[in-house]
């Protein structure tokens, strides 16, 4: 396994939380926002340490709520499914050359999501989509979500939560 993730996706997280925690319970109010995957509750055969290091943010959102028992700082996490960011779109234009599935985006990501991200909604997310769901979270409109994991996949993940 590979300390590289875990330091990234673990570490750094803990250390931000540890230095914006004091003045949140100062202020008694406070949003911690963490990013997961939907690879954190069903895994596959690929990156294990990398999917490792999103079930460890889970398990952190949820211990984190427990502690922060009354303190009006909420934890949750927020896991995108497939999002067709620039990067995403990059590898899979050149995905799409190697296996022959057209030139044009609304093509390629048929492909994409039958083949990496089969989900209800017939196509890949967008990141405008994971910003609102943060922007909704961060608000005190979500006082009441906490220790959650918000799917935000389209529905590509098979799991009750």
């Amino acid at each position: 396994m590979s300390n590289g993730f875990y330091n990234a996706n673990v570490i750094s997280m803990v250390r931000v939380i540890q230095l914006l925690l004091p003045r949140m319970k100062q202020l008694g109010w406070g949003r911690i926002i963490q990013i997961a995957s939907g690879l954190a509750t069903q895994p596959n055969a690929s990156l294990p340490d990398y999917q490792a290091t999103k079930a460890a943010t889970l398990n952190l959102t949820v211990s984190l709520a427990k502690d922060l028992f009354q303190t009006g700082i909420t934890v949750n996490t927020v896991s995108p499914g497939l999002i067709a960011t620039e990067g995403a779109k990059n590898i899979f234009h050149q995905i799409a050359l190697h296996k022959g599935w057209g030139k044009e985006w609304p093509e390629i990501e048929k492909h994409a999501m039958e083949e990496y991200w089969p989900n209800p909604t017939g196509r890949l997310g967008r990141p405008e989509e994971i910003a609102n769901m943060i922007a909704y979270l961060a608000s005190p409109l979500a006082d009441y979500i906490n220790g959650a994991n918000i799917r935000v996949d389209g529905g590509g993940v098979a799991a009750i939560n």
